[in-house]
């Protein structure tokens, strides 16, 4: 299938950082996650880059014209561009030489919907010329506004390319997928997936890990373990046990974390439990120090669990012996209910106070537009917050727009 129209033209087409590049290099086109996003109608962080060229025709064309490059990856096609202080990787067009399940050898191609073929999804296949004229090759456009999740081409294929691509459509269904009214994942994934479940321990866990902790702190949660569990992915992926129910209380009753992969130790406590030992799950998944001293506090049982009384002074000799978070961490893995939740409430503001603006907040004033420069502006805010004192609440959010709304006017921001 080939659909080419225009069909849209997000904000970020006019960057002027991409402007540069584009110029340099005209036949680029946007591809992948930001042209996913911004049919969705989701906010755009990166924007990244396919050519029809070598890596080194690439690296070479920026280079005479003066735009900062670096060689990312030229074995895999890979090159990134700095203009106007935002980076821009730009991938050449491939096809795949042969694959062994984790790794692809690659050579370099011109033909656009060859390169989308190797792709795994269709929502993840497009691409955008810069006058906003959408390639869609496969579908991808007709699936995302559908709420399916589909591989590219056949998806044993694509799965026996990359085992790692089974964890990601958990991911991508969580996201993008439709769940309510009984819908169920596409039934040709689940089947490649469940048929190859068993080679995932063939992964390294790094990669696992990275995948999995998005997950955990994905939506539809509940939703999406269940899915893991029909095809045999979570007893491969935790062979000394796991149990779903524990966590899907917790965040049903409001765990905090959703979104935030930093935030799925706690969650992946909740989900083995005391069926492996935190040192030995550490260590399979392949923690950084930090997690891993995280999860082993989640199960310590030497940290104390709040009893609900809500005086200062108790809350004040709590936090005397264990730092907030382990306190907080400790009482969604023990209590799982309405007292976590209102211990998260009463100490939050002392171990780590919430940012009350989002990249929403700034698109909903028409004080910015999706893209790079978004995030810039929330690192600017987010500095001035901090210089005010953290504050919280719809009163602060309402004085940071005002802030920003001023600085935009007098050209400061």
């Amino acid at each position: 299938m080939t659909e080419e129209k225009p069909v849209l033209h997000p904000s970020w087409l006019d960057d002027p950082g991409l402007h540069d590049v584009l110029a340099v290099l005209p036949q680029a086109r946007p591809v992948g996650g930001c042209v996913r996003d911004a049919l969705a109608g989701r906010p755009v962080a990166d924007i990244d880059l396919a050519v029809p060229m070598p890596p080194e025709q690439t690296l070479y064309r920026l280079e005479q014209a003066g735009l900062h490059s670096i060689p990312t990856g030229l074995s895999h096609g890979t090159v990134t561009a700095v203009s106007r202080g935002q980076r821009f990787e730009i991938t050449s067009l491939r096809r795949d030489l042969a694959t062994d399940g984790r790794h692809a050898e690659v050579s370099f191609t011109d033909d656009w919907q060859e390169d989308a073929a190797r792709r795994d999804f269709t929502i993840n296949a497009m691409s955008l010329s810069p006058d906003g004229t959408l390639h869609d090759y496969f579908g991808g456009l007709d699936d995302l506004r559908a709420g399916r999740v589909r591989f590219v081409g056949q998806a044993a294929r694509r799965v026996a390319e990359d085992r790692l691509r089974a964890l990601r459509f958990f991911r991508f269904q969580a996201r993008y997928g439709r769940w309510e009214q009984g819908a169920e994942p596409d039934v040709a994934a689940m089947q490649a997936i469940a048929a190859i479940a068993g080679e995932l321990t063939q992964l390294s866990a790094e990669r696992v890990w990275s995948e999995l902790r998005r997950i955990l702190t994905g939506p539809h949660l509940a939703a999406t373990l269940g899915a893991m569990e029909r095809t045999g992915v979570l007893p491969v992926l935790f062979p000394a046990g796991y149990d779903p129910a524990p966590l899907i209380e917790a965040v049903a009753n409001g765990m905090p974390g959703e979104g935030l992969a930093e935030e799925a130790i706690p969650r992946l406590a909740l989900l083995v439990g005391e069926k492996e030992p935190p040192r030995a799950l550490a260590e399979r998944l392949r923690l950084s120090g930090q997690e891993a001293g995280r999860l082993a506090a989640c199960l310590d049982g030497s940290v104390p669990v709040w009893d609900g009384a809500a005086d200062t002074v108790g809350l004040r000799r709590l936090l005397a012996d264990d730092p907030a978070q382990a306190l907080i961490d400790r009482a969604w893995v023990t209590l799982r209910d309405e007292r976590a939740a209102h211990l998260t409430r009463l100490l939050t503001p002392l171990s780590r106070p919430h940012f009350p603006l989002a990249g929403r907040d700034l698109l909903a004033a028409g004080l910015a537009t999706p893209g790079p420069a978004l995030g810039h502006l929330l690192d600017t805010v987010r500095t001035e917050w901090l210089h005010r004192g953290c504050r919280e609440g719809e009163e602060e959010k309402a004085a940071l727009l005002a802030w920003v709304e001023d600085g935009l006017k007098a050209g400061e921001i």
